[in-house]
C-alpha cells in the first residue's frame, strides 16, 4: 500500500512528535532548513496514522494511494 504524506509547513511548529512516534522516523522523516519536518521517503510508511495523531497542530494528512 502507497502513502502520501503531506505536511502543513504553515502549520508545522517543528516539535518533532511525528518523529518521536513513528516507528520508522529515521527512514521517513527528515528535517528542512527552518526546523520543520516532512517526509522524505514513504514507501517505509504502513499507514499507522500515528504521526498525523500525535501532530498538534494537525499539520499532517495521509493519502492512501
Amino acid at each position: 500500500m502507497a502513502v502520501k504524506i503531506i505536511v502543513d509547513k504553515d502549520k508545522c511548529i517543528g516539535c518533532g512528535k511525528c518523529y518521536d512516534v513513528c516507528a520508522k522516523a529515521p527512514l521517513i522523516w527528515k528535517v528542512d532548513e527552518n526546523g520543520k519536518y516532512y517526509a522524505y521517503d514513504t514507501k517505509y510508511c504502513h499507514n499507522c496514522k500515528l504521526c498525523a495523531g500525535r501532530c498538534p497542530k494537525d499539520a499532517i494528512k495521509i493519502i492512501v494511494l
